[in-house]
């Protein structure tokens, strides 16, 4: 060794020996040590990415800027540091600048919407609408402001293609309650039925953010669902097609279930019109 008790006489072809033996690795571990706070850092800071790794970065960075402010207000260089990466780098991915980016990142919150309404076709029609609300409505409070800016038009970014891509949306959840309601044919009116209320939906998330997030999203969620059966019922007091199939859904209610609460609230109002009979 190098060093010893003071008495031991210092042996350098020995300590040689040692630091190059396998068996005697304290020297070069140490060395390790005192570089390993920079190099794994480095290598994890630079690490290269696949493509598609590189790119779903940049439209998760993008998504997050675009949820909170208006795409006019994000720029590429918002959007480069944001995913620590360079504007050159932000164009060699999306050589169609802020734009073809914007459409990027609103494909994929359209992706996440258009899974909303997704559930096991079993079970009470207002349950599964309750649930498909929740994955919406906190999509919603997620994105916060930025919903209007990624799902609505009147954005500098709007173009026919951004358009078409919210229009998609808006008909993959109608087609998922209609899959619900176990149509395979609908009638115009059961149609319109559906995507009026999707409308609504849409219309009322914005008003709630508007609104500080008020009514609790619970109540909000819940007045939706209500507003689904009463627009059904509504439907259905002119359309025999759509009538069959709101008896089928409401087969499936229970009086202690969402359906039964609102037909005992509406009891007391509704005979107030009695006369009317």
């Amino acid at each position: 060794m190098t060093t010893g008790s003071g008495t031991a006489p210092a042996q350098p072809a020995a300590a040689t020996r040692a630091v190059a033996s396998p068996a005697a690795p304290a020297a070069p571990v140490a060395a390790t040590a005192a570089g390993a706070a920079t190099r794994p850092a480095r290598r994890g800071a630079y690490r290269r990415l696949s493509v598609e790794e590189r790119r779903a970065q940049l439209i998760a960075a993008a998504l997050t800027l675009f949820a909170h402010r208006a795409p006019e207000d994000v720029s590429l260089d918002d959007v480069a540091t944001a995913a620590g990466a360079s504007r050159p780098l932000v164009y060699r991915y999306f050589p169609g600048g802020k734009q073809q980016l914007y459409e990027a990142a609103l494909r994929s919150a359209a992706d996440e919407l258009e899974l909303c309404f997704a559930e096991p076709r079993s079970g009470p029609l207002t349950v599964r609408l309750r649930r498909g609300l929740d994955r919406y409505l906190a999509f919603v409070d997620e994105h916060d402001a930025g919903f209007s800016a990624l799902l609505q038009s009147g954005s500098v970014a709007e173009t026919s293609r951004t358009n078409a891509i919210v229009d998609e949306v808006r008909r993959a959840a109608a087609d998922q309650i209609l899959l619900h309601l176990e149509v395979a044919e609908p009638g115009p009116r059961l149609r319109m039925m559906v995507r009026t209320w999707i409308t609504a939906v849409e219309a009322a998330s914005l008003m709630w953010l508007d609104e500080g997030k008020q009514p609790p999203v619970a109540e909000l969620r819940d007045w939706l669902v209500d507003h689904f059966v009463a627009l059904m019922a509504a439907t259905a007091a002119g359309d025999p097609r759509t009538a069959r199939v709101l008896r089928a859904a409401l087969a499936l209610e229970t009086a202690e279930g969402q359906v039964g609460a609102l037909a005992r609230r509406l009891l007391p109002v509704l005979g107030d019109a009695s006369h009317l009979l």
